[in-house]
């Protein structure tokens, strides 16, 4: 029963904790033994709070009792990414700088999810500042792939998706500069979301205006990111980017119907990125799969020229600002691809930020036509499969030399500067057994029809059903 529980959709499990036929603190106390049991292995979950969850836990299954209104997420333990702020438990951004910062206040993503009655279970591992898809850091070291002990769990979310899909949480949530909600999706089997840029507003934050880099919820299935994302969607005044949809919006069920449904399948975007030939041949069945769901499937993209120039130019100059002072204060302290990418963003000048910006506006008019013609946009989420985890990132895909650690990330990244809300939803698995994403685009702020696609896609294959071998 306890790790029957463990891998049941958090939907399924906020209906039995409301109508009170599982408790929270029967909830909880299965995850915290699966936590025991798993977590030594995979490395997922670096900080762990059993008895303040505990407490949160009792209180849940006391205002239920009281016959008190509670949230959508009463009740369900909820892991947080170890670069977003934690009241009272320590946030390291996976560096030894910050290995014992413990927050004085809960910032606006986890204070939503606490407010919704998610009860906090503990953080997820990250890359050293979130820098790079692979999950190491020097203060916790590696998180190892549920689905192949050695292998990565992609980053930096990677801790999240470990952790999801090896059940040690029914919910988790992380951010997606160049894909950390997306690629570590699809290297565990479960389900990321990119939203709109200001979908789930980020407070504080030292660059309120950037769109670059967005948070946003990580579940085991679409509704459960969906029933994650009513909690967490929303306007903040604090927040100049932040859209006015209410949250209640984008709450589970979700529709599946696809009848009509025009879908691009660009499976190297456009010729723009190289790519496994395996996943490509895993992805391949998608189209059908549409097909038969009703839609119709033509092989398209939008042109993407432009966007590597938006992504690396605004990344960068996001790392200097953030960065800058601290890797010319202490270099050493700092590792090289951090180093590397804010010494590009000095370089800058405002010219290559102009010529950026004003690229940035032509390649969101691309993309708002491309999405006149066509509902939804298919893709891979991953260039390549789940690597070794002591390789910090590869230096080749498809037989193509990669020139920098963001390379091999290209068919997140390219996506990313688009502006668009980007789903990455279990599409396959390999001969020999691991997992492959795929990416569902849709048209900026269409995010509530980018979750129905996903999950209809999911529905007709059940690959987000199978279970990591652990």
């Amino acid at each position: 029963m306890s790790d029957d529980l463990c891998f049941r959709p958090a939907t399924e499990l906020a209906a039995l904790v409301r109508r009170r036929e599982v408790s929270a603190r029967e909830l909880l106390e299965a995850h915290l033994t699966r936590i025991e049991a798993v977590n030594p292995g995979l490395n997922a979950i670096v900080t762990l709070d059993a008895e303040g969850a505990r407490a949160a836990a009792d209180a849940a299954d006391a205002a239920l009792a009281a016959g008190e209104t509670v949230g959508p997420l009463h009740g369900l333990p909820v892991a947080h990414k170890d670069t977003h702020a934690t009241a009272g438990m320590r946030t390291t951004w996976g560096s030894p700088l910050h290995a014992d910062d413990v927050p004085a206040r809960d910032e606006l993503v986890v204070a939503r999810l606490k407010a919704a009655g998610a009860i906090r279970v503990g953080k997820t591992n990250v890359p050293e500042f979130a820098a790079g898809s692979n999950t190491f850091n020097p203060v916790f070291g590696a998180t190892h792939n549920p689905w192949r002990h050695g292998l990565s769990a992609g980053g930096s979310s990677g801790g999240a998706a470990a952790a999801l899909a090896a059940g040690l949480v029914p919910l988790a949530e992380g951010s997606d500069m160049g894909g950390s909600l997306r690629n570590p999706a699809a290297f565990c089997n479960v389900v990321g979301l990119r939203p709109t840029p200001g979908r789930v507003p980020t407070w504080p934050s030292t660059l309120a205006w950037s769109q670059l880099s967005v948070q946003g919820p990580m579940g085991r299935t679409v509704a459960d990111v969906a029933l994650q994302l009513s909690a967490t969607a929303g306007p903040d005044r604090r927040v100049p980017i932040s859209l006015q949809d209410g949250g209640a919006v984008f709450a589970p069920p979700l529709e599946s119907s696809l009848t009509g449904l025009r879908v691009a399948w660009a499976p190297d975007l456009g010729g723009r990125v190289p790519v496994d030939p395996t996943i490509v041949s895993v992805l391949a069945e998608s189209a059908a799969v549409f097909e038969k769901l009703g839609a119709v499937v033509d092989e398209d993209c939008p042109d993407l020229s432009l966007a590597d120039e938006v992504f690396g130019v605004l990344r960068a100059w996001s790392f200097e600002a953030s960065y800058g002072d601290l890797v010319r204060r202490s270099p050493e302290k700092v590792k090289e691809t951090i180093r590397w990418n804010a010494s590009v963003g000095a370089a800058l000048s405002g010219a290559d930020i102009g010529r950026a910006e004003a690229a940035h506006t032509k390649l969101f008019e691309e993309v708002v036509g491309f999405f006149e013609r066509y509902d939804v946009l298919l893709a891979p989420t991953t260039q390549v499969l789940p690597f070794r985890v002591e390789v910090e990132y590869p230096t080749e895909v498809a037989g193509v030399p990669q020139h920098d650690y963001l390379g091999w990330m290209r068919s997140c990244t390219l996506v990313s500067a688009t502006g668009c809300p980007a789903l990455s939803v279990p599409g396959g698995f390999t001969p020999d057994g691991l997992p492959v994403g795929l990416q569902v685009v849709a048209a900026p702020r269409a995010d509530r029809r980018l979750l129905e696609v996903g999950h209809a896609f999911e529905q007709a294959t059940g690959f987000g059903r199978r279970r990591p071998p652990l």
